[in-house]
């Protein structure tokens, strides 16, 4: 397992957990990042990214990307 800021662009990873507090988590379910979801990294800049997931692009900064493991 790693955090998804550590994902190399263009690679698809499955989202083991999502850590963080209660109002942290329930954004990035929100979001679809679900145990068991698939996750593409499209892009990053300066620790931000944008990531494929359930169909739809999202923008996350690299904190969230760190409460999200692989």
């Amino acid at each position: 397992m790693m955090p998804l800021s550590l994902a190399n662009t263009g690679e698809q990873n499955v989202v083991k957990r999502v850590g963080g507090k209660e109002d942290t988590r329930r954004f990035l379910e929100n979001l679809g990042f679900v145990v068991g979801s698939t996750v593409t990294v499209v892009s990053e800049a300066q620790g931000n990214m944008i990531v494929n997931i359930k169909n739809s692009r999202v923008a996350i900064g690299k904190d969230m990307a760190n409460k999200i493991m692989v």
